[in-house]
């Protein structure tokens, strides 16, 4: 204790004069000794639960130690500017995510904390995060408020009973987080869709509006015939948006009787000219809606800006089977039905309707005679065939003026309806006839990574950008996804891409579009030599 004795402590407050701050300052440090020598050990907490058991497989060494990586570098995106030539680790971080999630990898312990974080910070992330960090993710959530997200988002998948454990399922439906319950629900309807049905309605009566309406949505999984029961009462229930969501799913059934129902009010508004030798369509819209018709699900009230007979016609037509329209309008084909005329100015508010439908109620065939057919596609612009012959799209028609749809969303929509093939054909033509200026919302709707003619096509559009004089951040959104989805087997193409145009080097050919082309492309084909090698780092060995 040496030193305790050099000097009496303060016993009166600071008084004025010269040496009062220091007065002041020993006081102040007289006070903190006494409050910390004064403090009591607190009651102990209970220590918490072990963390629950995950059954499924570690993650390879390498992949694991880039995981860190990915996670460490996901706040470190390019600002404005020159974004260089190195990849952005953080766009890769939801690929890394969904590969590991589909091999059925569980997440490193020691890396579960940043990645709560980075779902935190991302909500994008928060589907794959969530259901890579499983039930010990959730563990650890509840310990850090700042987590508690993942509480309510999380899937839950990994500490569900089994689905044939029906006293279990029935104890987690009745006390688990929301987020189990819709894991269970979501897993039971995969398994038995009819045990599901019998769960939801167990307790649909003291459901929130905001929870019905998510757990209504897990009937889309395995939706049939016996679901109509429970589909028809949901019709009455408060609640606008379950109304709507029961609606749309009853309209998804072809042999319901709501769909019968919409049927009988839609054929009585559309219906082929009789006096004009029965070649053109002729349009007589609701002159009102009645309480039946409010009860299926029409909104009585149009949006500013539609007139109210309009807004009705849609929605009934909409939620009509599609096969009503060949056997009302005189036995044609889909794409026989879109090209015929429509009188007064209907065959926008026709057209559209139908373009819902078809999504509504996938049917791969309306979709593409709304989308339109060619019998033959221009090359694309490396000079390679195109499509084959009779396949969907117009890439020859501008792109708002196809027989049903009046913008690319609407096309986007209808694309997502067909086989993956004939959706990659189609907007392979489409960039070809196109280039990539319209065609951003279009690859959206393209699996990954992108099938081989869309890939062409873009890395060649690509190229053909550059040779024309323009500059790369004017195609930022499709490099962007091309970074994301081209199939890595293309880098070696794009590299063709990486160096100078031929001729001398100028000072405006080194700082000018070519330079940033040239960048653009070295950081694409590093980005697809990089997502080559995380997939491969995810199929290595296990770790010991």
């Amino acid at each position: 204790m040496l030193g305790t004795d050099r000097r009496p402590p303060p016993t009166d407050p600071p008084a004025g004069g010269p040496d009062a701050p220091l007065a002041l300052l020993d006081a102040a440090a007289l006070h903190t000794v006494r409050r910390r020598a004064g403090l009591r050990p607190a009651r102990a907490a209970p220590r918490p639960e072990p963390a629950p058991y995950d059954g499924r497989r570690p993650v390879p060494e390498a992949a694991g130690t880039r995981l860190a990586q990915l996670l460490a570098d996901r706040s470190a995106g390019a600002g404005g500017g020159r974004r260089g030539t190195a990849p952005d680790l953080g766009e890769l971080l939801p690929q890394w995510l969904a590969a590991a999630n589909a091999r059925g990898y569980r997440a490193p312990a020691a890396v579960l904390p940043a990645l709560l974080d980075a779902a935190r910070a991302r909500t994008d992330l928060r589907p794959g995060a969530l259901l890579f960090a499983g039930a010990r993710g959730r563990w650890l959530a509840r310990l850090n408020p700042e987590w508690r997200f993942a509480l309510r988002d999380a899937s839950g998948s990994g500490a569900l009973p089994p689905v044939r454990d029906t006293e279990a399922v029935r104890r987690l439906w009745a006390e688990g987080l929301f987020a189990e319950r819709i894991a269970l629900l979501s897993a039971v309807r995969a398994e038995d869709p009819a045990a599901a049905r019998e769960l939801l309605g167990s307790l649909w009566s003291t459901e929130r509006a905001e929870d019905r309406l998510l757990f209504l949505d897990s009937l889309r999984t395995g939706l049939s015939p016996a679901d109509e029961p429970f589909l028809e009462e949901a019709l009455s229930d408060r609640s606008r948006n379950i109304r709507a969501t029961a609606a749309e799913l009853l309209s998804a059934l072809p042999g319901s009787a709501f769909a019968r129902r919409m049927a009988a009010r839609a054929a009585t508004c559309v219906s082929m000219d009789r006096t004009g030798g029965g070649q053109v369509i002729v349009v007589e819209a609701p002159h009102e809606c009645d309480a039946d018709m409010r009860r299926d699900g029409v909104v009585p009230t149009a949006p500013a800006g539609r007139g109210e007979r309009s807004w009705w016609l849609g929605q009934l037509v909409e939620a009509a089977p599609l096969a009503t329209w060949p056997a009302r309008l005189g036995g044609r084909t889909p794409e026989e039905i879109v090209a015929l005329p429509v009188l007064d100015d209907w065959a926008d508010e026709l057209h559209a309707a139908w373009c819902r439908a078809a999504v509504r109620q996938r049917d791969a065939l309306w979709s593409a005679a709304l989308l339109g057919r060619v019998s033959e596609v221009a090359p694309s612009a490396s000079g390679q065939a195109g499509l084959l012959k009779h396949a969907p799209g117009p890439p020859s028609a501008a792109p708002a003026t196809g027989p049903g749809t009046s913008s690319l969303a609407e096309r986007a929509r209808l694309l997502a309806t067909l086989p993956p093939a004939e959706r990659s054909g189609w907007i392979a033509a489409f960039i070809a006839a196109h280039g990539l200026s319209e065609a951003f919302q279009l690859l959206g709707v393209c699996a990954v990574p992108w099938a081989e003619p869309v890939g062409r096509a873009v890395v060649d559009a690509l190229g053909t950008a550059r040779d024309e004089g323009g500059y790369p951040w004017s195609f930022s959104g499709v490099m962007g996804l091309a970074e994301r989805c081209l199939d890595p087997a293309e880098a070696d193409r794009l590299a063709l891409l990486t160096a100078a145009p031929d001729g001398p080097e100028t000072e405006d050919t080194r700082h000018g579009a070519d330079g940033y082309w040239s960048e653009a492309f070295q950081r694409l084909v590093a980005t697809l030599r990089l997502r080559a090698a995380l997939l491969a780092e995810l199929d290595g060995p296990a770790p010991p």
